[in-house]
């Protein structure tokens, strides 16, 4: 993942509508969820909505499609991936990370 790229993820992610309707769709999974039924569920009017959803694929973290008359709007759990991948690229010093690895290593902590 370039960097431009993760900058718009985390941009469209960084507002409390987006945030909660990617989070849905990731618990949503593949199957993903009509538009309506989004807006049910995070209690949003359907025009603010749309805007929040178009937001969110063009930052390529959702994807639409169109099953008979409805607007299906599933998570791209590969743009996700990588979006986690580009933030964690660098975790724990280039260590395998475990639960131990988030404290500074002993030595940094002697100074």
């Amino acid at each position: 993942m370039e960097a431009m790229s993760a900058v718009s993820a985390l941009s469209a992610l960084a507002q409390e509508h987006r945030l909660s309707a990617f989070r849905l769709l990731v618990q949503a999974g593949s199957a993903g969820m009509a538009a309506g039924a989004i807006a049910d569920a995070l209690d949003i009017p359907s025009s603010s909505l749309s805007f929040h959803l178009a937001h969110l694929t063009r930052a390529g973290l959702i994807r639409q499609r169109r099953q008979s008359r409805s607007l299906i709007y599933s998570a791209d759990y590969a743009e996700m991936s990588a979006l986690v991948g580009y933030l964690m690229e660098n975790c724990c010093g280039g260590v395998e990370c475990e639960t131990d690895a988030a404290s500074p290593p002993a030595e940094h902590l002697a100074a």
